[in-house]
């Protein structure tokens, strides 16, 4: 990797990052409604993965997807925008935080029911190699989901056909409230892959660069014909699973402790101490994205309400 392609990866965490917390604050204030799920904790895991893809890769999520988006290419504007329900967002104000997507960046959104969207990629994978493509389609899970039958029904048939797919569950430790020892049946979700002879590998999710070689090598197997991979990444969110969790399950002491491994502070370490920049150089970069992300919230609050006509459009194909 080029120097450039290294702090591009540092900008997107950073630009996550801040884009989350001030959309926190945002939600607060009232200018937010609905559901708002942060990604806060979690950035070097779509980060790494979305640097592993080519162009003609498929990406899609749960609910927790304004991380994704920003990684994809989409602008913090289209994303606030959309938080805010503008007409300037992504999805012209109609999805919100849970169903951000673009055709255009090969980013088949966000769905905010849980494990609902599997079956989802296992059709998108179904297209791509019944159309010939190389594309492999990315699926981003919670460890929750897992516990569904969509989980089920998805990967056994991604196997059985072989469908370009790769299945990533986000283990950010838990599914909602609950713990993952609490609802799983087995202490690594990789080995539920097991059961579908789906080849697997846990992966150390604060680490942006782990997760860039575990995607690599996972999207390698799936690109030259092998079938379905599955990465569980090991992760974990700082805030709340959305902005009305109270947070009563899990201790203090656990978050601190998991925010001393701040994958942005891991990065920013690794950066200096292997010569790729300067802490100069990183402090400007998060200067640039607290900046961008002002410039959005105006931006966005500036932008007009979608029109009532807006209701009627969108709702079916339209061709020519």
């Amino acid at each position: 990797m080029k120097k450039e392609e290294y702090l591009d990866l540092y900008r997107q965490m950073v630009l996550i990052r801040r884009t989350e917390e001030r959309a926190a604050e945002l939600y607060q204030q009232g200018k937010i409604g609905g559901f708002l799920h942060l990604y806060i904790g979690q950035e070097a895991v779509s980060t790494g993965l979305v640097a592993a893809r080519l162009p003609q890769d498929r990406m899609i999520t749960a609910y927790r997807d304004h991380g994704l988006a920003i990684n994809v290419g989409l602008t913090a504007n289209e994303v606030v925008a959309e938080l805010l329900g503008k007409a300037t967002g992504m999805s012209k104000g109609k999805g919100g935080s849970m169903h951000m997507a673009s055709v255009e960046k090969n980013f088949w959104g966000g769905h905010a029911i849980v494990g609902a969207h599997l079956p989802i990629a296992a059709g998108l994978a179904l297209g791509d190699q019944y159309a010939g493509s190389d594309g492999v389609t990315v699926c981003m899970f919670g460890d929750g989901a897992t516990n569904i039958g969509y989980f089920h029904e998805a990967l056994n048939l991604s196997k059985v056909w072989k469908l370009p797919v790769l299945w990533v569950c986000e283990n950010n430790q838990y599914g909602m409230g609950t713990a993952v020892d609490r609802a799983s049946a087995v202490s690594e979700i990789r080995q539920k892959a097991e059961g579908y002879q789906i080849p697997n590998e846990r992966v150390e999710g604060m680490d942006v660069l782990e997760v860039k070689k575990a995607a690599e090598k996972a999207l390698k197997h799936v690109r030259e014909g092998n079938g379905p991979y599955f990465l569980e990444i090991m992760t974990y969110r700082f805030r709340g699973h959305s902005m009305g969790d109270p947070e009563r399950y899990r201790e203090a002491e656990e978050v601190h402790r998991w925010q001393e491994e701040d994958p942005i502070g891991i990065y920013h370490k690794w950066l200096v101490e292997n010569g790729k920049a300067t802490d100069e150089e990183l402090d400007a970069i998060v200067a640039a994205a607290e900046q961008e992300v002002e410039d959005a919230v105006e931006f966005a609050e500036n932008s007009p309400e979608p029109a009532p006509e807006a209701l009627f459009e969108h709702v079916y194909v339209e061709e020519d």
